[in-house]
């Protein structure tokens, strides 16, 4: 399988075609997951995926980052970890008389946060800096994070013992929200015929240079926004402000989410331009997490996406 380089980005025969068809052997049946992640990357975003244990997010995160070509590092958040677990210490050493700082897993190209909200607030708030700027500051001073900046989160329903809810600056920081679910019949037979995926995920080749992503990320966000279909997302985003079924609408950096995730959607498909069917892909994974239903105040139902979608036409 041919390696993605900077050098033959143009002369490919389809966007990212074969890391899809090889995320697809790993992570079987949920083509269209797999395909959601590849976006909220190449719009420079980040990512999470909430769902039972046992459903395959950890493989997701590990099989991406192995195809990426991308330093990838885990973080296991439990009740007890601590900011300074997360972005690292400085210590002191005696024989030089001086710190040296230490860097925590956060300075990783991919990160996974996983089960995140098993930590307590606190230490979810370790992120906020490193996933909105990409950089942290410790004791005064700014450290630089890689690039590409990956966060792929994954967190258990809040239903289940031991979770703590992940405050709404938290949840704003990540461009999109999938669920995995169960795997259809036939592919889970396959799974359990195969004995599970895990390891063949983590020695997947790369068949993207790391080098190149940059390069993959300004081409999407050269993809073309026309101004209706611009109006088009300002209507979806006032729709929402004034639909009963929502406590509060989208905000405006939603709006820029909604964007950079349809023109991801678009490129994929090997088009320069949005369409309105780019932007109803992509909306529930981009705005679910954002609203908040009035019905038990919890993220805002499949249905009631659908609803605003349907109440506002396309141009």
């Amino acid at each position: 399988m041919p390696l993605t380089t900077i050098a033959s980005l143009t002369s490919r025969p389809g966007p990212l075609d074969h890391l899809l068809v090889a995320a697809g052997k790993i992570i079987l049946g949920k083509d269209r997951e797999i395909r959601q992640a590849v976006a909220c990357l190449l719009a420079g975003g980040h990512l999470l995926i909430e769902d039972l244990p046992g459903v395959g997010k950890t493989t997701l995160a590990h099989a991406l980052a192995r195809l990426l070509g991308l330093a990838f590092s885990r973080i296991q958040f439990t009740s007890d970890l601590l900011p300074a677990d997360i972005i690292g210490v400085s210590i002191y050493e005696r024989d030089k008389g001086s710190f040296r700082f230490l860097p925590g897993p956060v300075f990783s190209q991919v990160v996974l946060a996983d089960e995140i909200n098993r930590a307590t607030p606190k230490t979810q708030s370790a992120l906020l800096e490193a996933m909105e700027e990409q950089q942290v500051t410790i004791e005064g001073e700014t450290r630089i994070l890689p690039k590409p900046f990956f966060v792929i989160a994954t967190q258990n329903p809040a239903h289940q013992i031991g979770t703590f809810a992940l405050p709404e600056s938290q949840l704003d920081r990540f461009l999109m929200r999938i669920e995995l679910g169960y795997p259809e019949r036939s592919a889970e037979r396959a799974l359990l015929a195969a004995g599970g995926q895990r390891e063949r995920a983590d020695q997947l080749p790369a068949i993207i240079e790391a080098a190149a992503i940059p390069a993959l990320q300004a081409q999407v966000a050269a993809v073309h926004a026309a101004p209706p279909l611009i109006d088009y997302v300002q209507a979806l985003i006032e729709a929402s402000r004034e639909n009963i079924a929502f406590q509060h609408g989208l905000s405006p950096r939603a709006g820029l989410a909604l964007l950079a995730a349809a023109r991801a959607w678009a490129w994929l498909d090997g088009r320069q331009m949005v369409l309105p069917d780019d932007v109803q892909a992509v909306l529930p994974a981009v705005a679910r997490h954002r609203l908040r239903s009035l019905q038990g105040n919890m993220l805002a139902r499949s249905e009631d996406i659908t609803a605003l979608i349907r109440s506002v036409p396309i141009p």
